[in-house]
């Protein structure tokens, strides 16, 4: 049978869910094909208006890289497991064989305890378990347990799967308190050949969307906007008081419960939300059954406010006891809580061990979302500080929220604060962990304009005409990195590239060695990822320009583990042509091989000789790069960009780029056209690049000091 890691857990509500979502992404990353299957449930396969389905499975086949259907993924319901347990085990057994043909891993999820005349469980999962021959990552809670009963539960479960002939791989408390997680990974590491883990818990994972509350409370949406109903509501005010002393107790995406009499409140709240300078809102909950008047309807109108308001015909009392024992699970469509389950599960859980452990190796195949995965992960390893200065692009906020619940680097956004926040708010976006910086700051102005003054000194820059210049975003954000306030910046989405990197151009300057600051794109095909320098940069680059290009080009795929094997493209392959653009790219072949002698080189080589085996052995034969190219150096611009476009396009590859690279600090330039999601890409890239940095000047000052 296909490979397969087991996740159980001894109990209910243990957050497995978010477990197994993150066994599923480390996985994805790492193999060609992952499947889900979940052997027993309470969900109907038949009902057609899903009320019955099962939300975890649903979530997961649904997930980047999952190519099954929701239907594939259960064996058998609990009242068929009651009839008739042994029967049932065959047919799990069956459908786990049949699906597992098709997939290098299946992730199995254990049973919720959802239903409670089953008293042996674990066992029945155990048992399972072995059967598929599948190592468990067993899961136990942490709620309001000290680290001794985390303990004892989980020697506990460990006996019952061992009896059943189930070899547990890992055990990871879920959901503990912060303060205790430390006690906890101390109290779990003495277990035996397991792996061991602890996930602090978050109430995101549990919140309940304001939707829920609302029905709950047997509610109806009076104003605002539909769509903000499904927004996760992280906790529940009361506000039975005076408007200031409700201001001063607003939290993030909390739902207020006011009643409906209580119409002074409503605009106060909602000026609130919109400001910026107070947490946005979930929304609010009107009791009593009051309708609203006319005048706060119009009220509302007029500065279009999205804040969703709904009215119950409860009490106070009645509904705050009602929501207060809702919870949310995590669906397809709960994409805050997919990003934090992610990230608690990304910081917490060592990986790579943990694959290890379910005897996992990583595929040669690389597709394009497992570079992304990838790059993503190694990004939040080592998170860096990039400053985005194009803020009053609602793309860059957008991306900036989604690169914030991932973890993947600490932001600064350049702009006015209570501006920025305010449209953030306006977009349904947290932002609270961004630090937005104004670009007109006298302090940093002034700290910004003597540096600059000075490296400008030569150009005839004035300290008076300092302070004008670097109060452009451009200049400003990338003063910053030139500082090190921040350690990179992405922009562009609303800048040109000239405007972008011409700041970088005059004093960032380039990195020892390097003459040429150059581009590069991530070709992701469907089976690996290739490098195309420079596609963006230089129009018509020198023999010793190439050279550069080269290099660092080869270093670039080196920081995103890619083998560099560099081919040196022309019209011609070897010594069959000759011509100036050949000479050209023969000289620069010959520089490179002089600066980096044990770099993998090829050239003058055409592209057929350089990526496809069978031109190569007729072309170029016994050559190391020759059909096994990965890092493509173009002899100019228009080559390298209209190639880009060409594979891009026809071969429907993903094209993360421009990546520039040669520059002693990274800034990446975006294209004005970006999607959120190339925006995330670049993000990432540039702090990995920063991880780069980081690591070089620590060698740098380790040899100093020696």
């Amino acid at each position: 049978m296909s490979r397969s890691v087991y996740v159980a857990s001894p109990e209910g509500l243990t957050g497995k869910s978010a477990v197994a979502l993150g066994i599923l992404d480390a996985l994805t990353r790492e193999v060609g094909s992952v499947g889900v299957f979940r052997p027993l449930t309470t969900a109907s396969t038949t009902d057609p208006s899903g009320a019955g389905i099962d939300l975890i499975v649903d979530l997961l086949v649904n997930q980047p890289g999952v190519e099954q259907t929701y239907e594939e993924a259960l064996g058998v319901t609990y009242d068929a497991a009651r009839l008739d347990a042994d029967e049932a085990l065959h047919v799990i057994v069956e459908r786990f064989g049949q699906l597992a043909e098709r997939f290098e891993v299946v992730v199995v999820l254990g049973s919720d305890y959802t239903d409670v005349s089953t008293g042996t469980e674990l066992s029945f999962n155990a048992k399972i378990a072995a059967n598929l021959g599948s190592p468990v990552v067993l899961v136990v809670h942490g709620r309001e347990r000290t680290p001794e009963q985390i303990r004892a539960a989980a020697d506990g479960a460990i006996a019952e799967l061992r009896a059943n002939h189930a070899h547990t791989v890992a055990v990871i408390a879920n959901r503990v308190e912060a303060e205790d997680l430390e006690a906890i990974k101390a109290a779990l590491a003495p277990l035996p050949d397991v792996l061991t883990a602890a996930i602090p818990d978050s109430p995101t994972l549990s919140a309940p969307t304001f939707r829920a509350l609302v029905e709950a409370a047997d509610g109806h949406l009076v104003l605002g906007s539909e769509s903000w109903m499904d927004r996760e509501a992280i906790g529940i005010i009361v506000a039975a008081m005076s408007l200031p002393n409700v201001l001063s107790r607003l939290r993030p995406d909390v739902a207020v419960i006011a009643p409906s009499d209580r119409t002074d409140l409503i605009p106060g709240l909602m000026l609130a939300h919109q400001s910026g300078t107070f947490p946005a809102l979930a929304g609010i909950l009107l009791t009593g059954g009051y309708e609203l008047p006319d005048t706060i309807r119009r009220l509302s109108e007029g500065v279009q406010q999205d804040l969703p308001i709904a009215l119950t015909d409860l009490g106070t009392f009645t509904t705050a006891e009602r929501l207060m024992k809702v919870r949310g699970p995590m669906a397809k469509e709960s994409t805050k809580k997919i990003e934090t389950a992610r990230r608690l599960f990304a910081e917490q859980v060592d990986q790579a061990a943990l694959l290890k452990a379910i005897n996992v190796s990583g595929s040669e195949v690389r597709t394009p979302l497992m570079f992304e995965y990838q790059l993503m992960e190694r990004a939040r390893a080592d998170r860096r500080h990039i400053v985005l200065p194009e803020s009053t692009d609602d793309r860059i906020l957008e991306a900036a929220a989604i690169l914030l619940r991932r973890g993947v680097a600490d932001l600064t956004l350049l702009g006015d604060e209570n501006k920025v926040r305010a449209r953030g708010s306006a977009l349904g976006l947290d932002l609270d962990e961004a630090k937005v910086v104004s670009p007109t700051d006298p302090v940093l102005v002034e700290r910004f304009a003597e540096a600059y003054a000075k490296a400008r000194a030569h150009k005839g820059m004035t300290l008076e005409r300092a302070r004008q210049v670097v109060t452009d975003v451009s200049y400003f954000g990338t003063m910053m990195v030139h500082l090190g306030l921040a350690d990179g910046m992405v922009s562009g989405a609303v800048n040109t590239t000239a405007h972008t990197i011409r700041p970088a151009l005059e004093f960032v300057k380039t990195r020892p060695g390097v003459h040429t600051v150059s581009s590069v794109f991530l070709m992701c095909l469907a089976d690996r990822v290739l490098v195309y320098g420079d596609c963006a940069v230089i129009p018509d680059p020198t023999s010793e320009q190439l050279a550069d290009i080269a290099i660092s080009s080869a270093d670039t795929a080196r920081q995103f583990g890619i083998e560099p094997r560099v081919a040196m493209l022309s019209y011609s392959t070897g010594s069959s042509g000759s011509g100036a653009e050949v000479e050209k790219v023969r000289a620069a072949t010959a520089l490179v091989a002089a600066r980096a002698p044990d770099l993998l080189l090829e050239g003058p080589i055409q592209y057929d000789a350089a990526v496809d085996p069978d031109v190569a052995r007729t072309k170029l034969p016994g050559s190391d790069v020759a059909g096994r190219a990965t890092v493509f150096i173009f002899p100019d611009l228009n080559t390298g960009n209209n190639t880009y476009k060409a594979v891009q396009r026809s071969a429907h590859a993903v094209a993360i780029g421009p990546v520039l690279q040669g520059l002693r600090r990274p800034v990446n330039d975006l294209s004005r056209g970006a999607l959120v999601e190339d925006i995330v890409n670049t993000v990432a890239i540039t702090a990995v690049q920063a991880q780069g940095v980081r690591a070089a000047d620590l060698a740098d000052a380790q040899g100093a000091a020696s």
